[in-house]
């Protein structure tokens, strides 16, 4: 199955021009490289209803897979784990376990990362940091689960 991914930053700053977007592009290289089709890249501010509204319009778009960069951190507006739990059918906690568990061990900071990944409607939805490194890490700490989720979620039929 060839995967169709729409990538959101969330940022207060980035949305106001006030810096360029480094994470966007970072995890939109990252997913060409894994062989996956970019559809759609937006950038919205920490709100829980711009948040819905970019994962929603990706959705329409054809994507089975949405990676959000930004909003998972510990600031009073990093909403994005929030904002996704809303609208999500269910949370799958292995990702974000094993994110943070692999991120522990480059920095000790990592225990503070609210990442995480939830099913919103037929879609993978997985929440990244905002520093781009640290997004394109801990995408490739899970991209591996990542194949198969996708084609259980489309009804797929798959070797389980």
């Amino acid at each position: 199955m060839n995967i169709q991914v729409g990538i959101i930053t969330i940022s207060d700053r980035a949305s106001r021009g006030l810096y360029d977007d480094l994470g966007g592009p970072a995890l939109k290289k990252a997913s060409e490289g894994y062989g996956w089709k970019v559809l759609g890249e937006t950038l919205v501010p920490d709100d829980k209803r711009d948040i819905q509204r970019a994962i929603r319009e990706l959705i329409a778009k054809g994507c089975h897979l949405i990676l959000t960069t930004g909003g998972t951190g510990v600031a009073l507006r990093d909403v994005t784990p929030e904002a996704v739990r809303e609208i999500a059918v269910r949370e799958l906690p292995g990702f974000g376990e094993v994110m943070r568990y692999e991120s522990m061990k480059i920095t000790p900071n990592a225990i503070l990362s609210r990442n995480l990944a939830a099913v919103v409607e037929k879609t993978l939805v997985i929440c990244l940091p905002g520093k781009p490194s640290g997004a394109v890490e801990c995408l490739g700490f899970v991209v591996g689960a990542i194949p198969h989720c996708v084609e259980v979620l489309h009804e797929v039929p798959t070797s389980c």
